[in-house]
């Protein structure tokens, strides 16, 4: 029974020291130089942009884009990339001829991603973002929002009248002189 329990702990004293030696002598992993500058992907938010034409709103430019940017370029920003990038998006679109969209035909996706990329590296003042990938661009117009909003796919039901036991409607009218009463406190 001496010899059974011997020969365990033998064995565990063995395999711990050849796995804490064979972690010792271990070195890591070597990163290409190349490779460790390389991008990291960044998902960005989802953007709500007016598009303004004639001095009005038309509709609704959504997107959401995610980035490839430099490590090192992501960890110097005084301020979070996807922050930065929303606020970047705003300045680049609000009011740009680029987004309006009104005619779909004429939108040009290669140029719409080169224009954010170039926009958002200057405004960080290097070349941080090296590309742009596009996972959801929409338009709506103004009549697709109050569609929507209006709940115009539900049929509308007339207003139904309250009435009290003694069958008076409720009003929004106030009895004379609650206003005097309520005046005078």
């Amino acid at each position: 029974m001496l010899k059974l329990i011997l020969t365990g702990v033998w064995v565990c004293a063995v395999t711990l020291g050849s796995v804490y030696f064979s972690m010792q002598s271990a070195s890591a992993p070597v990163v290409p130089d190349g490779e460790a500058a390389s991008g990291q992907y960044v998902a960005g938010e989802m953007v709500t942009i007016p598009v303004i034409r004639e001095g009005a709103v038309q509709g609704y430019f959504l997107a959401k884009l995610s980035f490839s940017a430099t490590k090192e370029g992501i960890a110097n920003l005084r301020v979070p990339f996807r922050q930065m990038a929303t606020d970047g998006l705003y300045d680049l679109l609000v009011g740009s001829k680029f987004i309006d969209v009104g005619d779909a035909g004429t939108f040009d996706l290669p140029s719409f991603k080169t224009m954010v990329k170039d926009g958002l590296n200057k405004k960080v003042g290097e070349e941080l973002v090296s590309e742009v990938l596009v996972e959801q661009l929409e338009y709506l117009t103004k009549d697709d929002v109050k569609r929507v909003a209006n709940n115009q796919n539900i049929p509308r039901q007339k207003p139904v009248p309250i009435v009290d036991k003694n069958g008076n409607v409720a009003s929004d009218k106030l009895p004379e002189g609650a206003i005097k009463e309520s005046s005078s406190h």
